[in-house]
């Protein structure tokens, strides 16, 4: 037998339910995955159920939806059967990327059969994995018991939605070869390091001299650890950091014209990560004008940053950059130019600035917004 360990939230959550402190779900819930010809039960205990996917060489996509099935209340504990036998996938309590079957009423998660064009929703419309229809259905629970709240709360939702976006889709995308980008030119370099290449590189080696089914299941089991380890990390992640930020930019933009009367100018109260959540927000809550310039506090020089918003955010343009001749410059140079005191620096593209005070930093974004 195997088990998974998972690192718990040990720091208090800015923002958050104290809740979110607990450690992240159970541990040491052992994982049991076997082939038909060998699956056992205890007599003594109710029978696990049991979980199907496909024996041979796996993929990402039904590693994660294991994994993560196994998260649920319905599907807690529950043993992973490997095969590709027909009337040993109908006796399953779940069967996941084999059987060429989709329907969620009977816990049938494939996606390889004819006509299947089953997509996440809410805008996102890459084609589904077997990884992608169980988070589809079931991460909702999987997320309201990590932030210990109603599936029904819209923070819940908004992982639910973040998550898919930064780390399911691409699962999805892989195994339907669903390439990243519009072109038929080729890559200028190759990316073996993402997790669905990881994930492949543990199937058993052609020159390993035991190609058992136990050696394969042992292999499988490394690949639900892998690939759910770094699924709960995402989690994690948004939870403890990724919503507390967004909180933050989301009152700041509330309190941009209390900054400038222009609403172009936005502060940090506390310096997170900023960028894509204000792109998101400004979006979501219409703001207009759009924000130019981001204010905060560089904590290692107790100075301030004035940063030019990029035109997207992909970019490497800004909106509007800090102007021309400022650039470039530093110090004693810069506030003679700029004939505000205290300025640290312009960089040469103009999309950041320093200044030794807040005071100083916000005349900076003025003027550069009237030039």
């Amino acid at each position: 037998m195997w088990a998974i360990t998972r690192v718990g939230f040990n720091q208090k959550i800015f923002n958050l339910p104290k809740t979110l402190s607990r450690p992240l779900m159970a541990t040491s819930n052992l994982i049991r995955v076997s082939s038909p010809s060998y699956t056992t039960s205890s007599p003594n205990h109710a029978p696990f159920k049991r979980v199907g996917t496909h024996n041979g060489s796996f993929h990402c996509d039904e590693a994660l939806g294991c994994f993560m099935i196994r998260l649920t209340d319905k599907f807690s504990n529950s043993e992973i059967i490997r095969t590709r036998d027909p009337k040993v996938l109908e006796g399953l309590d779940a069967v996941l990327d084999v059987g060429g079957v989709y329907d969620p009423n009977h816990d049938r998660y494939d996606h390889h059969q004819k006509g299947f064009e089953e997509v996440f929703g809410h805008g996102f419309n890459t084609k589904l994995s077997s990884a992608g229809l169980v988070y589809k259905h079931f991460g909702k629970e999987i997320i309201a018991k990590e932030l210990q709240l109603g599936e029904d709360h819209p923070d819940v939702h908004r992982l639910f939605l973040a998550i898919y976006k930064s780390f399911m889709e691409a699962i999805d995308a892989i195994d339907n070869g669903i390439n990243q980008f519009d072109t038929d030119k080729p890559p200028k370099y190759v990316n073996n390091t993402h997790l669905s290449s990881r994930v492949g590189r543990l199937n058993l080696d052609w020159t390993d001299p035991d190609q058992s089914p136990e050696k394969e299941n042992e292999a499988f089991q490394r690949a639900m650890a892998l690939a759910g380890s770094e699924f709960l990390e995402s989690v994690q992640f948004h939870a403890r950091s990724w919503l507390p930020a967004r909180s933050i930019v989301m009152e700041c933009i509330a309190e941009r014209f209390d900054i400038d009367p222009s609403g172009e100018i936005m502060v940090l109260k506390r310096f997170c990560p900023w960028k894509l959540h204000l792109f998101e927000l400004e979006a979501e809550l219409k703001v207009e004008p759009l924000i130019k310039y981001v204010l905060y506090e560089d904590e290692r020089g107790k100075q301030w940053r004035v940063q030019a918003v990029a035109a997207s955010p992909d970019s490497f343009e800004s909106r509007k950059p800090l102007p021309a001749q400022w650039r470039g410059l530093r110090d004693d140079e810069l506030s003679k130019e700029t004939r505000i005191s205290g300025c640290v620096f312009v960089h040469m593209s103009g999309f950041i600035g320093g200044n030794q005070t807040y005071e100083g930093a916000l005349v900076m974004a003025r003027t550069a917004l009237k030039m």
